[in-house]
């Protein structure tokens, strides 16, 4: 088995790091880059992949999937990356676009006003200084000072896919760190009936059992560790109810709580906000 390995920017997966699957198409996670693929040599055998790291991070790999990824350290500064769904901040418009914030320390994104699924300049949303919206990242441009387009529509078939996005309305935003932020879109993706969840989570499980009887709930991640809850079909228990998985959240995201300790932190969070 080999040994724990970290990345730096720039820095090439060894082969001996990557799935030895080669029925199977290699899968790239995020913070990885392709720069060549298999060839033939003179020899006759194959020449190895030559991926490269784009953040630095641990080298993890999946064989079930014959994938390899870069797991970030968790309180890394978000960097816009293509496809990353993120939650951003609409500050103002222009005639086009709306510019949006998906951090403090980064300059604003553009997110063009008929990126929403069936909107024409008759039906395109009207958006406000301060509205969120749950998008994803379309393009980062190429060299310093390249704008980050965001989009909330599939550019292959014009829908809101996956299921969300778009405006947010309604409900409550709480800041976790982006490490915490890749593990809850790591496990929402995944299906598996794990008792010890997956990436450890089980906190939203948890959750949906204990509210389902108040209406469950929603929510929506970005990767730019943001994530938004809203439990408005809970009637009056709804602010207590987001709150309450907010506070779960967080302070498992803080305390890098097992899933023992989770169950039991969602439990007495729960009895503590009288939410039933």
């Amino acid at each position: 088995m080999t040994t724990p390995l970290i990345l730096l920017p720039g820095d090439d997966v060894p082969s001996d790091y990557l799935p030895s699957n080669s029925s199977a198409p290699l899968r790239l996670g995020p913070g990885l880059r392709l720069l060549s693929e298999q060839v033939p040599t003179s020899s006759g055998s194959s020449g190895s992949h030559v991926i490269t790291a784009t953040q630095a991070g641990l080298v993890s790999t999946d064989t079930k999937k014959n994938g390899v990824s870069i797991a970030s350290f968790p309180n890394r500064r978000y960097i816009p990356t293509t496809n990353d769904l993120v939650i951003a901040q609409v500050h103002h418009s222009s005639a086009d676009f709306f510019h949006c914030m998906i951090t403090p320390q980064a300059p604003h994104v553009l997110l063009p006003q008929l990126a929403f699924e069936g909107a024409t300049k008759k039906t395109r949303p009207m958006l406000r200084g301060g509205d969120l919206v749950y998008a994803r990242v379309l393009s980062v441009g190429v060299g310093a000072g390249a704008e980050v387009e965001l989009t909330c529509v599939n550019p292959a078939t014009g829908k809101a896919e996956p299921g969300g996005l778009g405006p947010l309305t309604g409900g409550m935003v709480f800041d976790i760190s982006t490490g915490m932020a890749a593990r809850l879109i790591r496990a929402s993706s995944s299906k598996g009936d794990d008792e010890d969840g997956v990436e450890g989570l089980v906190v939203l499980d948890e959750l949906g059992k204990k509210l389902e009887s108040v209406g469950g709930f929603e929510i929506a991640v970005g990767r730019n560790g943001k994530v938004w809850v809203d439990s408005s079909n809970g009637g009056d228990s709804s602010v207590k109810a987001t709150v309450a998985i907010g506070r779960c959240l967080t302070t498992i995201d803080e305390h890098e709580l097992n899933t023992t300790d989770q169950r039991k932190l969602v439990t007495r969070i729960l009895r503590e906000m009288r939410v039933e």
